[in-house]
């Protein structure tokens, strides 16, 4: 071996082969051990340094080459020893392996696995060549080896290796005892030859699919005869997974079998339970997302469909709608209104529940009705012909309810704050199992988490009806006609969950067939924002009255917005003369009103920046924009335009593309806006008004 030729300090020369280019990266254990080779002379000098070698010592080889060893690479309290060993090896030619110190160029010290040995070159030089690996990733690989090996044979699962032909490489004793097939006969046959499943083919499949794809396929059952046990059908779980070397390349697939047949019922109770919990966490993510009655009901149907029943309804009865709290009749009928219904498949069964949205009387013999009266759960595992009767609202439903096939019902009273809000209705035709008691507590646990959800619903659907009816009572019911203006406009609330807010517009006749145009929009929501919004309509009203300048009205309103505790206002305050065709404006923080020349483009009028009502002590100012016939004026508040996923450029450059025809009828023009730029869940409301001169 001529070590002088091997003196390479470029990772890729020909002391690393394999890194030129266009070919692979080597792989294998000894890469995963970053093995590094390191050669010196008799005098202890390096004349060999390998990459891996700076990997493991950190210094590269034109600072390693030509150094001697001892100086670069040994701690002065091993120097001795390390001497020692040096002129062992090469005096003896007797080869050493062990583990030793050696010092890292970031000045620590690591344990490194040496198996160091004499060379001889064509001339007669002696070196010393040492193949070193890290010692504690070494011990971790035996480690590794060793487990792998005594989980292979010891594991009580059947485990075998194949060719990515499907031929069999390894198998354990596990998997002999399992398929009564020694190893060695094992061994070069194929799958189909020594696995006895009826479904060989989709076993096959699903291997060669883990093959291309990577993906490992878990807990496939299958059922067959093993030769060793012929007469009895065994249930076994199969995993399949590919293995690969670290480059990449495909070196067969690992089979996992489980021999479950004795276990088959407990693992089907233990899936049972972790689905039923699995359907619970479903359930809190999913019901009660929003503080609607009718939706929350209909979560609850779909959570339930098909996991728990095929047939799920939910009904409520009408005085908790209406809030009514009434004594339950202890045999009286009961009042329900259908908010849900769910199947898990086509069922005539859904023609014999009541229409959604329609109030349906059931008599005190019912069983939904019983269940409201006791609150408690009613279960019937098998129906009979008489059941139908108690559970149907009429003889023809029950037939239908027979006709679908229903075998098993539960129903389950919606329960929330100690008031009984309604019934849970579940029944079952095409799953065979009938409702036990672990269903009535699975179901009593999903009903009352929903009950809660429909309790805050409708308490907030009241509150937000009493912001509403308050917020239209204060808003002017339709424009009056003014001298030298055509106009509409519109009140939209929020159509999420978002309660009403505190948007207005106005419309103010003055002296002298003036004109005042108001939208302003109350930070916040409810009837606080109502409230505070008539209080600022009403001023508004009366500083109108007396006729003062636009920036002067704005300035009185901010000194009584600061008056009002923790609110901020926008408000765009217009006054429009006929005779003069001028619109003066002034401006507290509000989005931009849009303005149509005849005959132009729509665009943004462009108005002096200024802080909202609220802020106090910041002036406003006046600008007049003229107008010709036949010119429109869009005034809006930011719930028109504003989303939580779009840019407001975006948005109002919509909104002008929305104004190309402005001789389109106003009324029209309104509906247009609220259509194309309003979502259902959008969350704040909207006020609008479009004036168009005459």
């Amino acid at each position: 071996m001529a070590v002088g030729s091997l003196r390479s300090g470029d990772p890729d020369g020909p002391g690393r082969p394999g890194y030129g280019p266009g070919l692979p990266r080597p792989t294998g254990l000894l890469d995963v051990l970053s093995v590094a080779a390191v050669a010196l002379d008799s005098q202890g000098r390096i004349v060999f340094w390998t990459p891996q070698a700076e990997e493991l010592f950190g210094y590269p080889a034109e600072e390693a080459l030509g150094e001697y060893a001892a100086r670069l690479l040994v701690h002065p309290d091993h120097l001795k020893a390390a001497v020692s060993l040096f002129t062992e090896v090469l005096e003896t030619g007797q080869s050493w392996a062990g583990a030793f110190p050696v010092r890292h160029k970031d000045g620590g010290s690591r344990l490194m696995e040496f198996r160091s040995m004499r060379l001889m070159d064509d001339v007669g030089d002696i070196y010393a060549l040492g193949i070193v690996a890290d010692h504690t990733m070494l011990q971790r690989v035996e480690t590794d080896l060793a487990l792998c090996e005594r989980l292979i044979n010891q594991s009580p699962i059947g485990l075998a290796l194949l060719d990515p032909d499907l031929r069999y490489l390894l198998v354990n004793p596990a998997l002999e005892r399992i398929d009564g097939i020694p190893a060695e006969e094992h061994i070069g046959r194929h799958l189909r030859e020594a696995l006895s499943l009826p479904d060989i083919d989709s076993v096959e499949s699903a291997l060669r699919q883990v093959l291309t794809t990577g993906t490992p396929l878990l807990d496939q059952y299958h059922v067959g005869r093993p030769p060793a046990d012929p007469e009895r059908e065994h249930a076994w779980s199969l995993s399949f997974y590919r293995l690969e070397d670290h480059g990449g390349r495909v070196l067969g697939a690992a089979t996992s079998v489980v021999d479950v047949t004795e276990r088959h019922r407990a693992a089907a109770e233990a899936d049972r339970a972790r689905r039923r919990l699995a359907l619970i966490a479903d359930a809190s993510a999913r019901v009660g997302t929003s503080l609607e009655v009718e939706r929350t009901a209909h979560e609850l149907a779909e959570i339930a469909t098909p996991v728990l029943a095929d047939v799920v309804a939910v009904d409520v009865l009408d005085s908790a709608l209406a809030l009514r709290r009434s004594r339950r009749p202890e045999n009286g009928p009961e009042l329900f209104r259908a908010l849900a219904l769910e199947a898990a498949h086509p069922t005539v069964a859904l023609r014999a529940a009541d229409p959604l949205g329609d109030l349906a009387a059931y008599d005190g013999d019912r069983l939904v009705t019983l269940c409201v009266h006791t609150a408690r759960p009613v279960l019937v595992p098998r129906v009979g012909a008489h059941d139908l009767s108690r559970i149907a609202r009429n003889a023809e439903a029950g037939a239908l309810l027979a006709q679908a096939g229903v075998h098993s019902y539960l129903v389950v009273p919606l329960i929330a704050h100690g008031e009984v809000l309604g019934a849970f209705d579940l029944k079952r035709t095409r799953n065979p199992l009938p409702f036990d008691e672990d269903d009535v507590v699975l179901a009593t646990e999903l009903a009352g988490r929903a009950a809660v959800a429909i309790d805050n619903a409708r308490w907030f659907q009241s509150v937000r009806n009493t912001a509403l009816t308050l917020q239209r009572s204060l808003l002017p019911d339709h424009a009056p006609h003014h001298t030298g203006l055509e106009l509409a406009s519109r009140y939209q609330p929020a159509q999420a969950t978002s309660e009403v807010g505190g948007d207005w517009y106005d419309v103010i006749p003055l002296s002298g067939d003036r004109t005042v145009l108001v939208v302003g929009d109350v930070m916040g929501n409810g009837i606080d924002a109502a409230a505070t919004m008539g209080r600022l309509r009403t001023a508004t009203c009366a500083y109108a009255d007396l006729e003062l300048p636009p920036a002067a009205v704005l300035q009185h309103l901010d000194k009584i917005t600061c008056d009002l505790e923790h609110y901020i206002v926008t408000c765009l305050y217009g006054v429009y003369d006929p005779h003069t065709r001028r619109c003066e404006f002034a401006n507290a923080g509000h989005m931009p009103p849009a303005l149509v020349h005849s005959g132009h483009a729509a665009t943004l009028l462009e108005l002096p920046p200024a802080a909202p009502l609220g802020v106090g002590g910041i002036p406003f100012e006046t600008t007049t924009v003229d107008l010709t016939a036949g010119d429109l004026l869009v005034l809006y508040t930011d719930g028109l335009v504003e989303t939580r996923r779009h840019p407001i450029d975006d948005r109002l450059s919509v909104l002008l593309g929305f104004l190309d025809e402005p001789h389109r009828p106003l009324e029209q023009t309104c509906d247009l806006l609220l259509h194309g730029l309003r979502h259902p869940d959008d969350h704040d409301d909207v006020a609008l008004l479009i004036a168009r001169a005459l």
